[in-house]
């Protein structure tokens, strides 16, 4: 719960230096309401405690438990092994799949409803254990607030160039999981040395057994990871990981505001 503080000492989200909580402006960086009318520290801590990963897996299994309960006769259809445990396109529909014919009737908010969406047990279980591997990781060297915003923008940017291509319906958290995989290989290439080069090593191995297995395999969004691969390494290039620039206050009321939207995005699509 956001509670405003408008009395006595908090830190600067700049240059973390002690002022007054109802300063104008920072005395010591010439920050502008450094205290966020007052819920500077309440957003802090806030991102303190908040774990990306932990959401994002628990929104996306209760999403695609909610799209087998809305057609139950979709669970029983023979759809061969990858499509075991399937929703109905319907039901995926009515929760905000994107794709060509959803962008046609302008709902623009199906390329964030999407990213949580799954088509079947097998899609969702891959996606969920990669994000595992490679989240936490993000969220380590970028911070939750940046982790959130690489991988909803990664999402969308995925999403947005198949759509522009005539994809006609797509799901899943792939295209922002290969969004974090970009923040990782920017993170490798820019700290560089022995640890650096190792970390770049190891995930670009991984991006490209992803993409193999993309190619590979039937009904896989490769452009969306394509997409949601550059979105990810430009995301991370423009918000900079912790060594170069400490998550700031900035950061938090940005990943802040895009969950928001995210619910908003939801909501649209019940209304709709």
């Amino acid at each position: 719960m956001l509670k405003r503080q408008t009395s006595g000492s908090i830190k600067c989200p700049k240059c973390g230096r002690l002022i007054s909580a109802n300063s104008k402006k920072c005395s010591f960086c010439g920050r502008w309401n450094p205290g966020l009318w007052g819920y500077g520290p309440s957003v802090r801590r806030l991102f303190g405690d908040f774990d990306m990963v932990k959401l994002i897996l628990g929104t996306s299994i209760f999403l695609y438990i909610a799209s087998l309960l809305a057609d139950l006769a979709a669970i029983f259809q023979t759809r061969g092994f990858l499509g075991l445990l399937s929703p109905s396109m319907q039901s995926l529909d009515a929760l905000g799949m994107t794709g060509r014919y959803a962008m046609a009737q302008g709902r623009w908010w199906t390329l964030i409803t999407a990213i949580y969406l799954h088509g079947s047990i097998l899609h969702i279980l891959f996606n969920m254990l990669w994000l595992r591997q490679l989240g936490h990781l993000v969220e380590q060297w970028f911070g939750s607030g940046r982790s959130f915003l690489i991988f909803t923008f990664s999402g969308i940017l995925g999403f947005y160039i198949s759509d522009m291509v005539n994809i006609p319906f797509t799901v899943g958290a792939s295209g922002s999981i290969f969004g974090l995989l970009g923040a990782l290989v920017y993170f490798g290439r820019k700290s560089g040395g022995e640890f650096g080069n190792a970390v770049y090593r190891q995930v670009g191995t991984w991006a490209i057994i992803l993409f193999v297995m993309g190619f590979l395999m039937p009904g896989v969004n490769n452009l969306a990871h394509a997409g949601g691969f550059a979105g990810g390494y430009l995301a991370a290039l423009v918000l900079k990981f912790n060594d170069i620039k400490p998550e700031n206050q900035s950061h938090q009321i940005a990943a802040l505001a895009t969950a928001l939207l995210t619910i908003v995005c939801f909501v649209l699509e019940i209304i709709t």
